[in-house]
């Protein structure tokens, strides 16, 4: 599916649902969603923001010719305790054996991430990027278990960020998403807390992508930082291409 967010091309959900694990989870566009679509009668979304496996998706990958940029479980969490380990297993091979295309992986279960990974069962390929939400300094210590991974690219999404997070420490980490929550329940951002992030990407010469200052209006209150759109990616060749994607 075509996707609205800034940093991605489209969704694939191979899994959907989600359960709530710290602060950034309280106002879940992904768990109103859901139910947005349940209401509406879409069956993928019958049982609402129940986790759900779906491998008719799986297959969906192989068919997309022209390369692209794939946000992986938009509605949901590829690391929930509820996803066997074998359907994890499952959609890395899938994104293993689609090497023209970029798939990002977002987690805010660290731990499950780190454990998969020390068991070594975890296929990476440089066309994988895996990434954890850092929304405050609370959950700080999933860059951590991020760092150790042996996935090439390695990001953050500091969305929606709460407070400072100037403490982080984002040595070896190539990509930082930054932005501001929206809806009408949002929790404001404040600008010091965006720029402590940008100044860090620009000492470390990691890419920094700053996607919204939010709130109910985030079309109205846009994307401008200091009077510039910040919206750096990592490089990457993909296989069967002779041009850089970015």
């Amino acid at each position: 599916m075509k996707s609205k967010i800034e940093w991605t091309e489209t969704t694939w959900n191979p899994v959907t649902g989600c359960t709530k694990v710290s602060d950034g989870c309280k106002n879940c566009y992904a768990e109103a969603f859901a139910f947005r679509l349940q209401g509406m009668g879409v069956e993928k979304y019958k049982d609402g923001f129940e986790v759900r496996l779906h491998p008719d998706t799986l297959n969906d990958p192989y068919k997309w010719k022209k390369s692209r940029i794939v946000f992986v479980n938009s509605m949901g969490d590829l690391f929930h305790d509820k996803v066997p380990v074998n359907f994890i297993l499952e959609v890395f091979k899938v994104m293993k054996e689609n090497p023209h295309h970029i798939f990002q992986v977002l987690t805010k279960r660290a731990e499950r991430l780190e454990e998969l990974e020390k068991k070594g069962i975890l296929e990476w390929a440089d066309n994988i990027w895996m990434g954890v939400t850092v929304e405050n300094k609370k959950v700080i210590n999933r860059i951590d278990k991020l760092r150790h991974t042996k996935a090439k690219i390695k990001f953050l999404s500091c969305e929606p960020l709460l407070g400072s997070l100037k403490s982080m420490n984002i040595e070896g980490i190539h990509w930082v998403i930054a932005g501001g929550e929206s809806g009408k329940n949002s929790r404001p951002v404040k600008k010091i807390w965006v720029e402590e992030i940008k100044e860090k990407c620009l000492e470390s010469d990691t890419a920094f992508f700053f996607k919204q200052w939010g709130g109910f209006n985030k079309k109205k209150n846009g994307r401008l930082l200091d009077g510039k759109i910040w919206e750096e990616m990592p490089e990457l060749e993909l296989a069967d291409s002779h041009n850089k994607l970015f």
